[in-house]
């Protein structure tokens, strides 16, 4: 009978380490897949089937769900640091307006970022934002104080706007870099073997990069950001390990 001692159960864990910094684990991990593959190149001469088959390039490449929308991971893609602080949303801030001055000043004011729309509560038009002197319809903003014409006097409103915060959080801001620049880094996965207490299984890919992130969204579903990558050899010529109990 066949020893159960190597079976895997489940998604396991993974974890990616950038070439001197610290472990960044994809948290609440949905779905990881490893694929090794070979391109065969085939010898028939004149006959239907191959006589020989010899193995050309072999690739590995990796693809991993995880619902942490977490900036490390990120980091490992765009090779950006992440600074301490987030830009947040206001949405659909409740205000009226003032009469003389026609205006109404968000509750960030202070921190305030970029407006991002104003519509009436009343029948959710949206206003047009304009750069002086609104009309009926129109405002103007500066520093968190939305002005309005004289005619929307008392009207109530929804304001969207964002604002910064340096408290908490992390932000990125990417910038435009070269081609052929990537952010190598060292991916574990581990799996732990249901049927056998203390029996587990690990795959170390030596030197893994990130080729993409893809964001899909749904009206009833979590997000679950999707990062694919691939692997090539460390300087010491390893590629991959694999540790098993059989």
């Amino acid at each position: 009978m066949a020893s159960n001692n190597s079976l895997g159960y489940g998604i396991g864990a993974l974890v990616a380490t950038p070439v001197g910094g610290s472990p960044v684990q994809f948290g609440t991990l949905q779905d990881v897949t490893i694929d090794f593959k070979s391109s065969l190149k085939p010898l028939r001469g004149q006959f239907k089937f191959a006589v020989a088959q010899a193995a050309a390039a072999f690739d590995i490449t990796w693809k991993a769900k995880s619902a942490n929308i977490n900036s490390a991971l990120f980091n490992l893609l765009f090779g950006a640091s992440a600074t301490t602080g987030q830009k947040l949303w206001a949405y659909n801030e409740g205000g009226t307006i003032g009469s003389s001055p026609y205006t109404v000043t968000v509750a960030n004011a202070a921190h305030f970022d970029a407006d991002m729309g104003v519509v009436y509560i009343s029948n959710g038009q949206q206003l047009a934002q304009v750069a002086a002197t609104p009309a009926a319809g129109q405002y103007t903003v500066a520093a968190g104080v939305y002005t309005f014409n004289s005619a929307d006097t008392g009207k109530a409103v929804l304001l969207t706007y964002t604002y910064t915060q340096t408290t908490v959080g992390k932000n990125i801001v990417v910038s435009n870099t070269l081609m052929g620049a990537v952010v190598p880094f060292q991916l574990d996965f581990y799996q732990n073997n249901a049927a056998v207490s203390g029996q587990q299984w690990s795959l170390r890919l030596y030197q893994a990069v990130s080729s993409g992130v893809n964001f899909g969204f749904k009206s009833d579903d979590w997000i679950v950001p999707d990062i694919d990558g691939g692997a090539f050899q460390d300087s010491a010529g390893r590629v991959f390990e694999f540790n098993t109990a059989l």
